[in-house]
């Protein structure tokens, strides 16, 4: 509900916003706007180990210089290992820090769009959770060590930083609008964590599951800060996994406002017709529970020649779907600065030369033919745009009668 109205969904996710220039964050809002969307998800990057680079190894590539979305971070860095003071510390700057959020929040409340925003990533393809690990854990190591879905989630130091880094981060102020985050109209939503993948055979000192444990007490932390946003877990959503928490379980804890789950047919072996079945399952679980659910994450494949064909029969099943709010797909991508990269903020505004090379996932969609691009990819570009307009026509008032 906003303002005490059915608010539905219908949006994109952008993963380089945090690091990407002025130009580039200008680009994807408005494309966004364009095509009809009124919410953006996207995630608090980039985490590294300590700025001396030995004392505290990154554990990603984090001085690519590849294009923004490609993971050039031209030197952005929210999170870090701070060897003089032998601890984590956060990177406040509005040059390459967390200060640079802010004018990705003020320029989506100028659009009039809103963010969910992930407070961390799970993945170490920018840090995330895994680049945490490795501050506490020596020789920790994100592909391979067994700890990784156990110990970002029960470690005492683990889960003091993240409290302490929900609680900074929305307690800031905006330098340009004023306004703290936690009382930003702009925002939507705060997932706890994109995907956190968390092994839920085991428990905590009260026995109870992990994941359950974990994603009640941070819900409640975030909660105790921020009275205004809805809190969502970030999680995938997966049924019949007994290593991972049930969605119906997840919206049983208090402190979660609506159900997420994503899908990528391509990585978990299902079929499009089956994302169908999963879209009525989740809105049946969600139902049951009396919460909202939304489609948060999914792709398929732009090789697939039926991609716009899927993407129709999927937006057009949750529009169906009396108790699913809305989607947003992975991924909108704009046009971007050519690499190698530039040092910011000399280059806020320089000209965006060319859409990005897609990452190899074909997940990317563009709002413009281009040569470099299939097909498929604008002509699913024109799906969501138009399933868009169909969505967010539900949040009007209807004619005739006093909005």
């Amino acid at each position: 509900m906003l303002e005490g109205k059915p608010f539905y969904v219908a949006g994109t996710n952008n993963h380089y916003l945090g690091w990407g220039s002025r130009a580039e964050v200008d680009d994807v809002l408005e494309t966004a706007k364009r095509m009809n969307f009124n919410v953006v998800r996207t995630i608090v990057h980039s985490v590294i180990g300590s700025l001396d680079g030995t004392t505290g190894p990154t554990v990603w590539n984090w001085r690519s210089t590849a294009d923004s979305s490609n993971l050039g971070m031209h030197g952005v860095y929210v999170l870090y290992w701070d060897t003089k003071r032998d601890s984590w510390a956060w990177n406040d700057s509005t040059v390459n820090g967390l200060g640079r959020w802010d004018y990705v929040v003020y320029r989506a409340g100028q659009l009039g769009l809103k963010l969910d925003i992930a407070l961390l990533g799970f993945w170490q393809w920018a840090g995330g959770a895994q680049q945490v690990c490795s501050w506490f854990f020596p020789d920790y190591d994100p592909a391979s060590d067994p700890g990784r879905y156990t110990l970002f989630f029960s470690d005492p130091r683990t889960k003091a930083f993240y409290k302490a880094w929900v609680e900074h981060v929305l307690n800031r102020r905006n330098a340009i609008t004023g306004l703290r985050y936690k009382d930003d109209p702009t925002i939507f939503a705060w997932d706890l964590m994109n995907e956190p993948e968390i092994d839920n055979t085991k428990s905590d000192p009260h026995g109870v599951p992990l994941a359950q444990s974990w994603i009640s007490e941070m819900s409640a932390h975030v909660r105790s800060i921020d009275h205004r946003h809805l809190i969502d877990s970030g999680g995938e959503g997966f049924y019949d996994r007994p290593s991972v928490i049930d969605p119906g379980v997840e919206l049983a804890i208090p402190g979660i406002d609506f159900g997420v789950w994503h899908t990528y047919p391509d990585y978990h072996g299902i079929t499009p017709e089956e994302v169908i079945a999963l879209i009525h399952r989740h809105g049946q679980t969600a139902e049951e529970a009396g919460k909202p659910v939304l489609m948060q994450e999914f792709a398929y494949s732009a090789l697939h020649s039926d991609q716009p064909e899927a993407y129709r029969s999927w937006v057009d099943a949750v529009y169906d779907d009396p108790h699913s709010a809305g989607w947003t797909f992975w991924r909108l991508v704009g046009k971007v600065m050519g690499a190698p990269t530039r040092d910011f903020p000399e280059a806020e505004s320089d000209p965006l030369t060319e859409y990005a090379p897609d990452n190899g996932e074909h997940f990317d969609l563009i709002d413009s033919p281009d040569a470099d691009h299939p097909d498929t990819v604008y002509e699913s570009a024109q799906v969501f745009t138009s399933a868009a307009s169909q969505m967010v026509a539900r949040n009007r008032p209807p004619k005739g009668r006093p909005s």
